[in-house]
């Protein structure tokens, strides 16, 4: 889909080592059309999918391209949306005051795009002037999308922003089996789905610094890991599934409910789902509400501790979570309610992640983290707020929703 771009530099940057710029030409229309059916059969081998039709493909130009991704962002990231997930991460100490997200965005999403797929209007494109090997493996990753949207509504569940864990989740999936089945085809003699110390080469080219990514070296760590983990953590996933469950496809009612499970798939294998919370009383002033999930609480702990990789073992014993972003004269206010496995693990997460939030405690505000059981289940509630917030007086309460 449209982020495949980051995929293609990081993972595959030594099978386009040393190609002169010489090689970079304007792809003609039927060339495009070979491409795709050339490539469609490795796919499906890949996949352990059959396409039920051939994917429609076009050439256009950067700048067509660039315009084109641009609306589509526009649409997906709303400037509200983006200034409530801007809004919560400063009060997490994820990001800077001063940093420009949606100019950053911006930039990340039109950084070094060779081609992608677009679910909304089924078309897989080709940017011109790539360098033949790049469009390879670029046309390679989007026709698993295209194949992929054969079986599953894309469209629908890339659009579905109410719960961003069980997003990155699908995400995971979408992007870890195209990942997966782009390096089975660049590389049919090796062992990847038996040779784990193969397999930690691969993942440790996710993180390494390209030269030709420099707005995606300069952004947050937040930012950086979030766009990896789908490609990092889903092929992973999906290594795991394709040998612990042949001849299946996590799709439909077999799609992970939440990171944890991308992260620890014996959690996914257990049918551990997630439980989900709900805020009680009034949504009067609320900026912004969402789910934060497992593995961003690892980036959290990552980024209060100054470390610049994100470790996510060992599991964190996370149950479910919620947050909300409240507007107040005063300035913004979050309240995130958790709750965990058992007291061991909530203990934990304020002793070795929420905890550390008091040492970036501003003047004119406060930082709270209590335990707070949520029902029968053990929590954690996590406040941050200007001191004349009118909520301290009447906290924002969440309940079990039963309805998952």
């Amino acid at each position: 889909m449209r982020r495949s771009c980051w995929m293609v530099l990081l993972v595959f940057a030594t099978a386009c080592r040393g190609e002169s710029p010489d090689a970079a030409a304007t792809i003609e229309q039927h060339e495009l059309d070979s491409m795709v059916v050339a490539l469609m059969p490795a796919a499906e081998r890949a996949t352990g999918l059959t396409f039920r039709a051939q994917p429609r493909a076009a050439v256009r130009s950067p700048d067509q391209v660039r315009a084109y991704l641009l609306a589509k962002l526009a649409t997906e990231l709303p400037a509200e949306r983006i200034d409530g997930i801007v809004t919560a991460y400063r009060l997490l100490g994820l990001i800077s005051d001063t940093l420009d997200i949606p100019a950053l965005f911006v930039d990340l999403y039109t950084e070094q795009v060779a081609g992608f797929y677009d679910p909304d209007s089924t078309m897989l494109y080709a940017v011109s002037g790539t360098s033949a090997q790049v469009l390879n493996l670029t046309l390679t990753h989007e026709l698993v999308h295209a194949l992929q949207h054969q079986y599953l509504p894309l469209d629908s569940i890339l659009a579905s922003h109410e719960n961003a864990d069980r997003l990155a989740a699908a995400q995971a999936v979408l992007e870890g089996q195209a990942t997966l089945a782009t390096l089975l085809i660049l590389l049919p003699d090796e062992d990847l789905l038996g040779d784990d110390a193969l397999w930690q080469t691969i993942l440790d080219q996710f993180g390494a610094t390209r030269a030709e990514m420099a707005v995606f070296n300069a952004a947050p760590l937040v930012v950086r890991s979030g766009l990896l983990f789908p490609y990092r953590e889903g092929s992973s996933f999906m290594r795991w599934f394709k040998t612990s469950r042949p001849g299946e496809q996590p799709f439909d009612a077999l799609l992970p409910a939440s990171t944890e499970q991308i992260l620890h798939p014996e959690r996914y294998q257990d049918g551990d789902l997630p439980i989900s919370l709900r805020f009680i009383g009034s949504d009067a002033d609320v900026m912004h509400e969402d789910t934060f999930g497992e593995y961003e609480m690892h980036v959290l702990r990552a980024g209060l501790a100054g470390i610049t990789t994100v470790a996510t073992d060992p599991a964190l014993g996370w149950g479910g979570d919620r947050m909300r972003v409240y507007r107040s004269p005063e300035g913004p206010a979050l309240v995130w309610y958790s709750v965990w496995d058992r007291d061991y693990f909530a203990d934990r997460f304020v002793a070795r992640v929420v905890g550390q939030l008091a040492r970036q405690e501003r003047d004119g505000s406060r930082i709270t983290v209590d335990r707070v059981p949520v029902g029968e289940l053990p929590g954690v509630r996590v406040v941050i707020a200007p001191d004349g917030w009118s909520g301290w007086g009447a906290m924002p309460a969440v309940t079990i929703d039963d309805g998952r």
